[in-house]
């Protein structure tokens, strides 16, 4: 058995998440085509935002741990936990991530890492005072199937050139150059900060369809491994409960790295689930009990 495998697939899902990416990859196409043209006239400034992005890449599971002032602990620090995490990766036979805890009476959990190796599955204090040991089982499971899923390292690089392109929308002053009335070098700086807008607000709707998808396959990998789906599904209802006992003061220094969270503090506040990163709470709960009927049933899922 590979490893990851036993966090099952679901068809359908695989489908769309499939298209989404089919569909960020043909705008990156024209979007890159546009950067080589333009490369004569803004090839230095697109170099830095290119280097920008690679220090991004290796450094934000760095910074988005320090930002939420989480700390790794050794097994003797959190026995309990390192147990727990230790089952749940010898059954889905999964590399042990490092385990970290964050000093936060917000209940939530997140996992960073650009490889299954790397990767650190964090807690929140308050998460560990909330839930009961089923349930919180349910959200670690969750967290693994990021890690098997390699989330993190598949929203980088789809993002990658979304970054890129705001990158350029707010600099854009320096991709003028000194030829940009030079009609023989390419797209002037006009043309490249329209392609750079349309680029973002298109990945933007795909980016945020591909985390909602991400977010279900998270759920359904948890509920299979576990074999409880009602558990991770009354953690989300207990966790979106303490979300909101929670002080406002205390969510405002997430807003970096709510996107990894299993669920977002301001989720409530999205005008539109077409805007938010995580489906609507309701609708992983509705699925996870569709989970719990199949299994009940008997049937594969």
């Amino acid at each position: 058995m590979s490893r990851g495998a036993s966090f099952g697939r679901d068809p359908g899902l695989q489908t769309r998440m499939v298209g989404t990416l089919f569909g960020l990859g043909l705008l990156y196409v024209v979007f890159a085509a546009v950067l080589f043209a333009a490369m004569r006239n803004a090839g230095g400034a697109i170099v830095i935002c290119l280097v920008l992005l690679l220090f991004q890449f290796f450094t934000a599971d760095k910074l988005a741990l320090r930002s939420m002032h989480a700390h790794e602990v050794s097994p003797a620090q959190a026995p309990e936990l390192h147990a727990m995490i230790d089952r749940l990766c010898l059954q889905a036979d999964l590399p042990k991530p490092k385990v970290a805890i964050a000093d936060d009476r917000m209940p939530n959990a997140f996992a960073v890492g650009r490889s299954q190796k790397s990767s650190t599955v964090c807690v929140t204090t308050g998460l560990l005072e909330l839930l009961p040991p089923a349930e919180l089982e349910g959200v670690l499971a969750h967290e693994l199937a990021h890690v098997a899923h390699r989330d993190v390292l598949v929203m980088t690089v789809a993002s990658f050139f979304a970054s890129l392109a705001a990158m350029i929308m707010q600099n854009a002053f320096w991709f003028g150059g000194g030829n940009r009335d030079n009609r023989d070098n390419g797209p002037g700086l006009l043309a490249v900060v329209a392609v750079s807008a349309l680029v973002y607000a298109v990945s933007f709707f795909l980016l945020r369809a591909l985390s909602r998808y991400r977010e279900f396959a998270a759920d359904r990998g948890a509920a299979i491994v576990t074999g409880r789906p009602s558990a991770l599904a009354a953690a989300l209802v207990r966790i979106s409960d303490g979300i909101a006992r929670t002080p406002d003061q205390d969510l405002r220094e997430v807003g970096p790295v709510q996107a990894f969270y299993i669920l977002p503090p301001r989720a409530k506040k999205a005008v539109s689930s077409l805007f938010s990163t995580h489906p609507p709470t309701e609708k992983r709960i509705a699925a996870l009990q569709r989970i719990e009927a199949q299994l009940q049933a008997g049937r594969t899922v």
